[in-house]
């Protein structure tokens, strides 16, 4: 099957969409994370890249020093407020602002509610939900006081709105993502903030396989479940969070943007039933056939 991927080196967004701006991505050195810091470094931003570990930042650092952009390493655990508080201030000192906020963090796995300890439910909440308060409280502290307004693009998910059996700890997170987004975007909007989320389906990136598709069997039941036939990739979704980071949107906050080839889309009531077997019924009866039943009068 063709598809529309585009290459990893190319982006539609103009070359120079973040000269002299500087972008602090949570989770910044794997996976989607990577892939949105080597995008923005690549279309001119300065780098801050923060996780909790930071040998995880070695290839966009080799990166940045071959392609020419600036990448700021910093140790981070988005679950506690001290730690946060002090990667922003050094982001801080050795760039003097944060214009854009990548909350990018999170952890997922497939587990079902009967089989997930409380304590796991706990882990990813606070990551995935109070992790993205913290850092961005502390952030939007900065960009207050700057005074120059900033933009925050958050990682939501398609079912934040739906729920989905097998990822209720995710789905809740994601659902206070949502909520947090559209909260933050109507306070701080009046300081030129704006607060968008991207909200991805299954898309291919580093270790989401072993996590969340880890047999062929289930990778082809998921990707069944897609009507445009694929799973995305992690420079498509950093394209669209690029995009809602970039001055290319500057009325759009408080939105919920679904990435996710159809994922979350209603299937059909017949499944996966051939067109052949979509025939009307008979009515066991002839002498009243349904088909042709004429349709109740309007009351007098």
């Amino acid at each position: 099957m063709t598809s529309s991927r585009r290459s990893a080196d190319a982006s539609p967004l103009p070359a120079g969409t973040f000269r002299d701006q500087v972008a602090f991505v949570t989770g910044g050195g794997t996976g989607l994370g990577f892939a949105v810091s080597r995008l923005l470094g690549r279309l001119g931003a300065r780098v801050v890249c923060a996780s909790r570990d930071v040998a995880h930042h070695a290839r966009l650092l080799e990166l940045g020093r071959s392609e020419g952009f600036d990448v700021l390493s910093l140790a981070m655990d988005v679950r506690e407020p001290a730690a946060v508080k002090a990667a922003v201030r050094a982001a801080v000192e050795r760039f003097g602002r944060i214009d854009v906020l990548i909350n990018n963090a999170a952890g997922n796995f497939v587990r079902p509610a009967l089989l997930l300890a409380p304590k796991a439910f706990a882990t990813v909440i606070d990551i995935a939900l109070n992790g993205v308060f913290n850092v961005s409280r502390e952030v939007g502290k900065h960009m207050v006081e700057r005074g120059q307004g900033g933009v925050i693009v958050n990682i939501s998910a398609p079912y934040a709105a739906t729920g989905k059996p097998g990822v209720i700890h995710s789905a809740c997170a994601k659902a206070g993502v949502d909520a947090l987004t559209k909260t933050l975007a109507a306070e701080w909007a009046p300081h030129k903030i704006r607060v968008n989320a991207v909200a991805p389906g299954p898309f291919e990136s580093q270790g989401a396989a072993e996590r969340l598709w880890p047999s062929d069997e289930i990778e082809a039941a998921v990707r069944a479940q897609i009507p445009l036939g694929r799973f995305g990739t992690a420079e498509e979704v950093a394209e669209v969070v690029a995009l809602l980071a970039s001055p290319l949107t500057p009325w759009m906050t408080g939105s919920i943007l679904v990435l996710d080839g159809g994922w979350s889309l209603p299937s059909s009531l017949a499944g996966a039933a051939p067109l052949s077997a979509l025939r009307r019924r008979r009515p066991p009866s002839s002498d009243a056939p349904f088909a042709s039943a004429a349709p109740p009068s309007d009351p007098p």
